[in-house]
């Protein structure tokens, strides 16, 4: 049913991550403290990776743009949450709630889409080492990125389109902090089982083909490893892989429990709570991850801050 003379709905309340009054101020001093440190760590990472020759490799490449995608993300919504917490109309425009829909499901998608791209990446610098310059070339590496930026906007118009044709014409609370696809699908006045069966569907064949890649990529991985004769080898090469393996297994753990079950079977409570961890904490702790266990990465910020 097309959206047209029913849809009513001008704007929709953010019901937030819980109404408890005595939680508020502690939530947004939290929030607040994790968005600034998503900011510096990921502006830093981005601006440390561009300012050091070191890091002038692919690897980095990929990781500046997952540094980008996750910050990205993270500001669609974030502001806005944060907002709320002192807002008495925690409203958001019906154009503002889908844009924020669009953005978010197009940075996630394509931040899952490049976690499979490095892990390609890693495969061929640990069981092809020769040939990585020669398979591994800037023009790939920018088709890659590409190519994941492409791959999040398609899947996002998918279902973001789907949803611009359901009648708002009732509820308009949404309950959720921001406005993404389960809790929204709660509100039409009309049947949504196939924006559900779209929702699964594409959601669960982007998380498994990338997860499969990354899967089989590693199988290989460790494979080639294990064949290193030296403990001092083979620590060093699993030490490459275990700051985006660390990534992946995070991401893949958090957005599936979301997305990939029907939405009838969601607990938006329990979904509210698994969404702090993809949406905040995981932008957080992705450069945190790579700088700690990075020894190029910390030898280039100890340069930087000396």
């Amino acid at each position: 049913m097309a959206r047209g003379n029913h849809t009513t709905v001008t704007e929709f309340i953010l019901v937030g991550l819980t109404d408890r009054p005595e939680l508020q101020v502690p939530l947004f001093m939290l929030f607040l403290a994790i968005y600034f440190v998503t900011l510096v760590g990921n502006i830093g990472m981005i601006v440390l990776i561009q300012v050091d020759s070191r890091l002038q490799t692919t690897m980095y490449f990929f990781l500046s743009n997952l540094s980008f995608l996750d910050l990205c993300y993270a500001t669609v919504f974030a502001p806005k949450m944060l907002a709320n917490y002192f807002s008495e109309k925690k409203t958001i425009s019906f154009a503002g709630c889908f844009t924020q829909c669009f953005l978010f499901i197009m940075y996630v998608s394509s931040e899952g889409i490049l976690l499979a791209v490095m892990a390609f990446d890693r495969y061929v610098a640990i069981c092809n080492p020769l040939l990585y310059n020669i398979i591994v070339t800037k023009k790939l590496c920018i088709n890659l990125v590409v190519g994941s930026y492409l791959g999040g906007i398609i899947n996002s118009l998918s279902h973001t389109g789907s949803l611009l044709r359901l009648p708002f014409c009732g509820p308009n609370v949404v309950n959720h902090y921001f406005c993404d696809v389960p809790p929204l699908l709660k509100l039409p006045c009309a049947d949504t089982r196939i924006n559900e069966i779209l929702l699964f569907t594409l959601s669960g064949i982007l998380a498994i083909i990338t997860f499969l890649f990354v899967f089989i990529s590693y199988i290989f991985i460790v494979a080639t490893i294990l064949r290193i004769p030296s403990t001092e080898g083979r620590q060093k090469a699993f030490s490459t892989c275990a700051s985006h393996l660390t990534a992946v297994t995070l991401f893949y753990s958090s957005v599936s429990f979301s997305y990939v079950q029907p939405t009838s079977l969601h607990s938006l409570d329990q979904e509210k709570v698994v969404a702090v961890f993809y949406t905040l904490v995981i932008p957080m702790l992705n450069p945190l991850i790579y700088s700690l266990r990075n020894k190029d990465v910390k030898e280039a910020l100890k340069k930087a801050m000396t």
